[in-house]
């Protein structure tokens, strides 16, 4: 039996590297989630565990902060060797290339003897008050070199010239490491500088948590007591949060592929099964028993998916080791991950191809014990390809399709995300049973304008797509599968980005707000403004601070026929006319006022009463300019309202808007740009990550089809030779094959973006309806992707077709008929 197994995968080796390939692809895909996501928690944990070297025990500040008497107490206990304070002071520094200081943490030095600190890349450590040593990127994006003095200031307006003395080693830092200074010249720069942490090194023969133990009791209530071990574990886990989070995602997509995988090895076995009756029949002629028949087919699977998962693995450890090369090589702000492998990652996706691959071969394994030994006696004819779906199968279909429609309205109307995706994956397995009568259907619909004027080929091609609907609906089923994810992650995410976008309007209705208190804003300051690359819009405002209800509050006028331009909320737009005022929540609050509440604000000598009206996002009281003027008609101008392009990249403009107005010494910029551009930034990443993941679904998918149409070649060899010597041409026979191949892309790829619609606006019912202010919860349709999305799908579906369609018109037809 060894032998014919081993006959039988050399004989059938060309109708197998579909499969294989659907294998390599699902299995190497699972791999390269499974290593990048080790690499990447494997080089936190090591880097963090580098900064923490010799630490045994932290007094962390958790609802409490650390006081010098905590610090005495702990310098106090004898089980400690060494005892660290990590004291840190934020101060102003101006760098070169900047208008205006920014915020810079610097470290006080400690004693490096037990416990890590950072070294220097170059030059020195600062031994004296009026020296510092800064991270080696900062000093690189700021073009800071060793030997320049540095403008620092604190914020009580104190300043101090300091020299930088050496560059800090923070190529293996995670995330953003602190210039480092004496403890003498922290103090001076800000006497009451943030404690962060009492750092602990264990005298010999103490263990950390005996340390631990020691320190809890004698620090105040409110501080946290760490071994080492435990708080590298804390940070690492505040930084391996979001690594966990996309391991997951990577996990769920590298299990759909393996799933797409399954179905077209299970379509490439059914199909080789189907062809090789004769050859069953002959085994069980000669002695073969069923039992050894389900073995060998079993066997060869066995075989074919250790091999394929293998080269899988091996495929996907490169691809891994390539993109983290790549990460080493070009500046992504992150640090150097070094290519890491464990059993799980090398082993599990080795596994799971190989028990994939068996469980699809199963099915068509079954199928060849029934072969009967009387059909090798029979003349040989092509396999049969009629095939009716079971009247069982569909009713238990429409019953998951109907079950699964119900828990996914229920999930959106309950905003319950579980009970919505439970719905979808039942009503989506529901679309799987029933797709040989659905599919069929669907591309007869499809299939007759090209049958009615494209001629023999095209109605045959339809003939075709039909002949075996089981088959047909299995393979459009793997292609179906990634059109959907790929149509429900666009449409998900563009609702939930619209949504946002709403939810923003109204939580930061102004995108940038400029303003300065302390000085005069220069006479070409709107102009200055204007002309930043992704600002649309420039509205000048006037502020004033005036007594209400005996309290001083913020009022801001602004011309309302200009408001509208740079204030995204219509809704507070409108209402911003002369004698209304808008007041955020907080100021209604304050001076205990509700909607239409009449409000008296008295500045000087002029009184203003105007009606009062919530607006959230905006400043404390917001009026029109004339009322504005009416009650403080000096008002001076400062500052501006600004609306910028949603197509600019928000953190440019955020620089060049900070950076702006040079003149201006204190220039503070707000608005909700910021968070916009944030969570844009988030919806982007997790679109192309999205649609690259599911697009290996797709290929996977792809391959089936061409795997599909090459084996139909193969069983048809002789009705395609008759349809040549009846006048087909090799052009129209590929016509005829293209046009078969492109009814199914069309299907799976229309049947799939309906579906990715109803579930991308439920799951963004599900996921957004409880989260917004109003319950609200905005559905769009991506229509430039989608039809990118059928599109492609289309011309992948005929290139499937090239090569079956190639090695069908080269058949001659007597020399295949001949065989025959």
């Amino acid at each position: 039996m060894r032998r014919s197994i081993l006959s039988s995968l050399r004989a059938h080796v060309g109708r197998l590297v579909a499969a294989c390939l659907a294998i390599v692809l699902g299995v190497g895909f699972g791999s390269l989630a499974m290593i990048v996501h080790s690499s990447a928690s494997h080089g936190v944990d090591e880097t963090i565990g580098a900064q923490y070297k010799g630490v045994d025990a932290v007094v962390y500040p958790n609802q409490a902060s650390i006081s010098p008497a905590d610090i005495a107490n702990v310098q106090k206990l004898p089980q400690a060797a060494s005892v660290v304070t990590l004291t840190t002071a934020y101060i102003q520094v101006s760098y070169p290339d900047l208008v205006r200081p920014t915020t810079l943490p610097i470290d006080a030095l400690y004693d490096t003897t037990r416990i890590a600190g950072l070294g220097t890349s170059s030059g020195r450590l600062p031994t004296t008050t009026n020296e510092i040593a800064l991270p080696a990127r900062a000093a690189a994006k700021h073009k800071v070199t060793v030997g320049q003095t540095l403008r620092i200031s604190s914020y009580e307006d104190k300043s101090w010239n300091v020299t930088v003395v050496g560059l800090l080693d923070d190529s293996k830092y995670v995330g953003t490491a602190s210039a480092v200074a004496t403890p003498a010249a922290v103090k001076m720069f800000e006497p009451g500088a943030f404690v962060r942490g009492i750092a602990i090194a264990a005298k010999p023969g103490v263990t950390q948590q005996q340390l631990a133990d020691a320190a809890g009791p004698v620090v105040s209530k409110g501080l946290e007591t760490f071994t080492g071990t435990g708080f590298i574990e804390h940070e690492v886990k505040s930084y391996t949060n979001g690594i966990d989070v996309l391991g997951g995602v990577f996990g769920m997509f590298a299990v759909i592929a393996l799933f797409v995988a399954c179905l077209v090895i299970g379509n490439t076995f059914t199909i080789v099964i189907a062809q090789r009756t004769r050859e069953m029949a002959l085994l069980r002629c000669v002695g073969a028993s069923r039992r050894q028949v389900f073995s060998s087919v079993i066997a060869e699977a066995s075989v074919v998916g250790v091999i394929a998962s293998t080269v899988g693995v091996v495929f996907g450890v490169a691809l891994s080791a390539l993109g983290l090369a790549l990460s080493r090589e070009f500046d992504w702000g992150i640090p150097p991950v070094p290519l890491h492998l464990d059993l799980s990652s090398v082993f599990l996706p080795l596994l799971l191809g190989t028990v994939a691959t068996l469980i699809a071969a199963v099915v068509p394994a079954r199928r060849a014990t029934k072969v009967a030994p009387l059909a090798a006696l029979r003349p040989e004819a092509a396999p049969a390809a009629a095939s009716k779906a079971g009247v069982l199968r569909l009713i238990v279909g429409f019953l998951l399709l109907l079950g699964g429609g119900l828990l996914l309205a229920s999930g959106a109307a309950t905003h319950q995300v579980l009970v919505g995706v439970a719905g979808g994956a039942i009503s989506f397995l529901g679309i799987l049973a029933v797709g040989s009568l659905l599919v069929p259907a669907l591309i007869r619909v499809i299939g007759a304008l090209p049958a009615r004027s494209g001629g023999v080929p095209a109605r045959i091609a339809v003939a075709n797509a039909v002949r075996n609907p089981k088959r047909t609906a299995a393979t459009t089923s793997a292609l179906l599968i990634g059109v959907t994810l790929i149509s429900l992650t666009c449409v998900g995410i563009a609702s939930v980005r619209k949504t946002f976008d709403v939810s923003m309007d109204g939580q930061y209705p102004v995108d940038l707000m400029v303003t300065t208190y302390k000085e005069k804003m220069p006479a070409n300051a709107e102009q200055q403004l204007r002309n930043i690359k992704g600002i649309t819009q420039v509205v000048p405002v006037s502020q004033v601070l005036v007594k209400s209800g005996g309290q001083e509050v913020q009022v801001t006028g602004i011309d309302p026929a200009k408001a509208g331009s740079v204030i995204h909320n219509p809704e507070a737009a409108a209402k911003l006319k002369p004698g209304t005022a808008l007041l955020d929540r907080s100021t209604m609050i304050m001076l205990k006022l509700e909607n239409g509440s009449p409000l008296t604000i008295v500045s000087g000598q002029h009184k203003l009463t105007v009606t009062a009206q919530q607006a959230t996002g905006l400043d404390p009281i917001t009026v029109s300019s004339s009322d504005l003027a009416k009650l403080a008609p000096t008002a001076p101008l400062t500052g501006f309202w600004l609306a910028s392009d949603p197509k600019a990249d928000g953190s440019d403009v955020l620089d060049a808007v900070d950076q702006s107005l040079p003149t201006v010494k204190d220039l503070s910029v707000t608005g909700g740009l910021a968070e916009r551009t944030s969570y844009t930034k988030v919806f982007d990443v997790l679109l192309i990550v999205g649609v690259g993941l599911l697009g290996v679904s797709v290929l996977i998918a792809l391959v089936g089809v061409g795997n599909t149409l090459s084996l139909s070649v193969l069983e048809r060899t002789r009705e395609n030779a008759l349809l040549r010597a009846m006048g087909l041409s090799r052009r129209q026979l590929r016509r005829m094959l293209a046009v078969e191949s492109l009814l199914m892309a069309l299907v799976a790829a229309g049947l799939g973006i309906v579906l990715g619609l109803v579930y991308g606006w439920t799951g963004t019912s599900a996921l957004m309806g409880g989260q917004t202010v109003d319950g609200g919860v905005e559905y769009a349709v991506p229509g430039t992707l989608l039809i990118i999305i059928a599109a492609v799908a289309a011309v992948a579906g005929l290139l499937a077709s090239v090569l079956p369609a190639r090695r069908a018109a080269k058949v001659a037809p007597a020399g295949a008929l001949a065989t025959e």
